[in-house]
C-alpha cells in the first residue's frame, strides 16, 4: 500500500510519540497506520507498507492485541488474519487509560497501601511516610477519576473535557466577571460561559 503524504507523516510521528511514552515504534507505527487507513490490513502489507520485518510485524500486533488496541478479523475467500483497530478516538483514549491504569496505576497503589499498613512503616522517618502517604492519596484520587471518566459516554468525556478546560481558564482568572456584576445583576452571571454537562 502507498501511503500518502500525510499518512506517512502522522505514521511516522506516531512512532516517535510512542517511543517517547514507553511503545515500541513499531507497534505505534503499526497502530497508526490502522487508525489512519481505517481498514483491515494483514501482516504482510504492514510489513511492505512500513518497511519493517515480518517478524517485526507479528511481535508487534501481538503487543497490540494484549493492549486490546488491535482485533483479528478475517475477509471472505481469504483465509490470512487481518488486523483492525477503532477508527473512534474516544474508544482509544478510553482503551489506553485503562490498559495504562491496570497495569501501572492498580500495581503502584497496591505496594503504596502494603507499605503504609506495614508495622515497619512507622520506622520511618515522619517527613518520608508524609511523602509516601501523600503519594499514595494522589494516586488514590487519580485512579478514582479515571475510572469515573471512563464510565461516561464519549459525548458526557467531550463535555466533561470542554467544560475543565473552561473551569481552568475561571480559576486562573482568564474570564472576567460580568461588567455588570454590582449594578444589580447577578454577581454569578459569568458562570453562564461555562459549557454544561
Amino acid at each position: 500500500m502507498e501511503l500518502t503524504e500525510i499518512q506517512r507523516k502522522f505514521v511516522v510521528h506516531w512512532g516517535e510519540m510512542g517511543s517517547m511514552w514507553g511503545v515500541n515504534r513499531t507497534v505505534s507505527q503499526i497502530h497508526a497506520l490502522l487508525f489512519a487507513h481505517g481498514k483491515p490490513m494483514h501482516a504482510e502489507e504492514l510489513s511492505e507498507t512500513l518497511g519493517v520485518a515480518r517478524s517485526n510485524i507479528s511481535n508487534s500486533l501481538k503487543e497490540l492485541q494484549a493492549w486490546n488496541l488491535v482485533r483479528i478479523t478475517h475477509i471472505l475467500g481469504d483465509r490470512r488474519d487481518y488486523f483492525e483497530t477503532s477508527v473512534d478516538v474516544w474508544e482509544l483514549f478510553r482503551t489506553v487509560v485503562r490498559e495504562r491504569k491496570e497495569r501501572e496505576f492498580d500495581p503502584t497503589i497496591r505496594v503504596l497501601r502494603e507499605l503504609v499498613s506495614s508495622p515497619d512503616f512507622q520506622k520511618e522517618p515522619a517527613d518520608a511516610q508524609d511523602r509516601i502517604r501523600s503519594t499514595m492519596e494522589l494516586m488514590d484520587k487519580l485512579a478514582t477519576w479515571a475510572d469515573e471518566m471512563l464510565r461516561l459516554s464519549p459525548g458526557t468525556l467531550d463535555k466533561v473535557l470542554t467544560l475543565g478546560a473552561s473551569v481552568q481558564k475561571f480559576v486562573r482568572g482568564d474570564v472576567a466577571p460580568a461588567a455588570s456584576a454590582g449594578k444589580g445583576e447577578d454577581p454569578d452571571a459569568h458562570h453562564a460561559s461555562l459549557p454544561m454537562i
